[in-house]
């Protein structure tokens, strides 16, 4: 990977704040700010996608299919679920004394 150096001039609130997250954290101010980057680049690049996609839609042609969703269609063989396969449900996350509801959420993820 290629790396390049920019110097980036920061409010000082901002920057304390930078070093208290990467702190908890537990990573550099610079891979903070690497992250931060490529999140924001993503989710602009995802409105963008989907911006595109949505100018070359066809609204008619989706409600006909839409239409369709619903129809009887007679099972066909293979389509049941094995036996083996248990249904489980996804545990919430507890939280911790020490740290809030929203704190203990983050750090589960």
């Amino acid at each position: 990977m290629k790396k390049s150096n920019f110097a980036l001039r920061l409010q000082r609130s901002l920057m304390e704040e930078a070093r208290k997250v990467a702190q908890a954290e537990g990573v550099a101010v610079n891979q903070l700010i690497n992250v931060a980057v490529a999140e924001k680049v993503s989710a602009l690049r995802t409105e963008e996608y989907f911006a595109e996609r949505a100018a070359r839609g066809d609204v008619r042609k989706a409600l006909r299919i839409l239409k369709r969703v619903g129809q009887p269609d007679p099972p066909v063989a293979g389509d049941e679920m094995p036996s083996t396969i248990r249904r489980t449900r996804r545990r919430r996350p507890r939280a911790n004394k020490r740290w809030g509801k929203r704190d203990a959420a983050h750090r589960a993820r």
